[in-house]
């Protein structure tokens, strides 16, 4: 199957246009729920529109991941389970569908009510709903799977609770939860947390369970078998209460699905090359063309395959701790930037095949504009012009290198951006007034396909920064430790990755938000503290205008990018899929293309 690009009519602008004409009166509809207007599939749909409505079920898929796994709970803040474990096992009472840029429809849920100013939401369960063990999906498991989880689950739960100002039931199977804070976001976000079943947990406290045991779920999927560190196998529960809600017909069709995990990428590799996986995704342009020409390539058993997107590129890169006194001058981060010589790292690792990331929300209409801001987006940043970094109302862009190993240029403007913040070179070493030595360390997980690639980089970004007389060392370690630096905020730069969505919301405030300074394990790597972000922020959530939101975004965007917070490398604005030739995918891509909802979600096995 060749790959399938976008038409001309579904570009970037047509998302423009759709955010900006759809009407915002309505904000309520008995199947579904949109950010701003209605959702575009009708209540009569009958499968999403990027899925193949009769997709045949059966086969078994394996895929690896990298590293290993001590839990298979991923709602807690214990141990380290596999990701796809809340993707593939659980559900909630609204589903999104990835085809529109923030629109819900029913799962668990056959209905959604919610006031204009969306102040409450009420859901009504589907009366068939059914959890893995064949008991009955309740109002009681709903209620207590958002207060257990915002109080005892894993921190990216606890904030949505934190808004709730009631959550009780209204009905035999209906529950109405109220909002103490103006967020037009909430009533979604209430759809999409996963619902789990009480009983399994009473008389035992939800956040210190025992790791392998798995949380009961109501998804088309369950744990079959599983070696805690090694594999997991998830089977299609043939008794699935939900497969002719048409928010499920055509998905989850293969009979089995299993993980196998690898201590490093070249063995993950050479196990797919052999046959034992079923699939990779490839991120290094340059690997992708040259050894993707193995036997199986060859002979058609495996096939390759690029999904393009029309999703934001998000954030890849060296993210800088600015709880660090040098890394929190924006002189210092600004030559850092400088010195980190992107053309020819790309050109050396990838052949220079991928682009750069210019902004958190460029490949998008999300993205900041070339130039000073103006019009809407200048109006939104103007209160807070005292405080912004240069380079957010006047224009910020990337430095660019001639591409030679040298990068005499830049490395130039960097000396003088660390002269003016007080460093100077004696003997050799970059020093401050107090005599203290600029010794970086970067912090990268052994073993981990994104980082193996940045490690090389920064054994190129480590020459160039020495010559400044700065010391570049990178700390490998195993994730166990990973993880637990990252929460402690335990380095100085380390490999940073957020995925954005078009339709970006509260997680910016987990991602940017002050609150994430101290605290422990927050989202906010770099520490970054400011108003005018928070600000834009709370204008996304509050704004009934689609024109209003987009302004934000863009503002936003401008903070973030001009706050010299982290070196981008390359986006990835396509997918890289080498797979099984019996695996198939359907003709019609969604807007934010391949992820974990699209394979092998969508995907199907079909034995001709």
């Amino acid at each position: 199957m060749r790959p399938l690009f976008f038409s001309r009519l579904r570009a970037a602008a047509g998302g423009i246009a759709l955010l900006a004409t759809t009407s915002l009166a309505s904000a309520e509809s008995a199947h579904g729920i949109a950010m701003y207007g209605d959702p575009a599939l009708a209540s009569d749909f009958t499968a999403l529109p990027y899925v193949n409505p009769d997709a045949p079920k059966g086969g078994t898929v394996v895929f690896g991941n990298l590293g290993s796994f001590d839990s298979l709970n991923p709602f807690t803040n214990k141990g380290n389970p596999p990701w796809q474990m809340r993707f593939w096992g659980y559900e909630s009472l609204m589903g999104r569908s990835y085809d529109e840029p923030f629109s819900l429809y029913g799962v668990l849920a056959e209905s959604i009510e919610t006031p204009e100013d969306r102040s409450w939401v009420e859901f009504t369960l589907r009366e068939e709903a059914r959890f893995s063990d064949g008991s009955p999906v309740t109002v009681e498991d709903v209620i207590w799977s958002y207060e257990t989880l915002g109080t005892e689950g894993n921190l990216r739960y606890r904030s949505f609770w934190d808004k709730i100002e009631t959550i009780e039931q209204t009905g035999p199977r209906s529950l109405r939860i109220s909002f103490n804070v103006e967020d037009r976001e909430l009533a979604l976000i209430a759809g999409l947390r996963p619902v789990l079943k009480k009983a399994q947990w009473e008389g035992t406290s939800f956040a210190d369970a025992d790791p392998s045991e798995v949380p009961i779920g109501s998804a088309p999927y369950r744990v079959r078998s599983f070696e805690l560190g090694r594999s997991v196998t998830f089977e299609r529960n043939p008794d699935y209460w939900g497969k002719d809600v048409p928010f499920r017909r055509g998905t989850n069709n293969f009979d089995e699905m299993r993980l196998e995990f690898f201590g490093d990428q070249t063995v993950l590799f050479e196990a797919f090359k052999a046959g034992t996986l079923s699939a990779v995704r490839e991120f290094n342009a340059a690997k992708w063309d040259r050894d993707y020409d193995f036997a199986r390539v060859q002979d058609g058993a495996v096939i390759k395959t690029e999904i393009p997107n029309q999703k934001p590129s998000g954030m890849t890169g060296l993210v800088m701790n600015t709880r660090r006194e040098a890394l929190s001058d924006w002189r210092v981060r600004q030559a850092l930037i400088e010195a980190f010589n992107y053309e020819f790292i790309n050109d050396t690792l990838t052949g220079g095949r991928l682009p750069r990331i210019t902004s958190y929300f460029s490949n998008s209409y999300l993205s900041m504009q070339d130039g000073p801001a103006t019009g809407r987006v200048a109006e939104l940043l103007a209160p807070f012009a005292d405080d912004l970094l240069p380079g957010t109302l006047d224009g910020y862009s990337l430095p660019v290198s001639d591409g030679s190993a040298r990068n005499r240029a830049n490395l130039r403007r960097a000396r003088t951006l660390l002269e003016e913040a007080g460093w100077t070179i004696t003997d050799g070493a970059l020093t401050n007034a107090d005599g203290q030595q600029m010794q970086l360390k970067v912090l990268l997980q052994h073993g981990n396909l994104g980082e193996e690639e940045m490690q090389k980089a920064v054994e190129i970004y480590a020459s160039a920064l020495e010559r400044l007389g700065i010391s570049l060392t990178t700390d490998l370690v195993d994730s166990a430790q990973y993880v637990e630096r990252q929460n402690e905020y335990d380095f100085d730069l380390t490999f940073f990755r957020r995925a954005l969505s078009l339709s970006p919301g509260n997680e910016q405030m987990l991602y940017w938000g002050s609150d994430g300074i101290d605290a422990p394990g927050s989202r906010n790597l770099m520490g970054m503290d400011s108003p005018a972000a928070e600000a834009m922020i709370q204008h996304m959530l509050t704004t009934s205008s689609a024109e209003e939101f987009i302004a934000a975004t863009r503002a936003l965007d401008r903070i973030l990018t001009a706050g010299r917070y982290v070196i981008p490398i390359w986006q990835y604005a396509k997918s890289r899929i080498a797979h099984d030739a019996t695996m198939r995918y359907p003709m019609r891509i969604p807007i934010y293309g391949d992820g974990h909802h699209y394979m092998p979600e969508v995907w199907w096995h079909a034995q001709d």
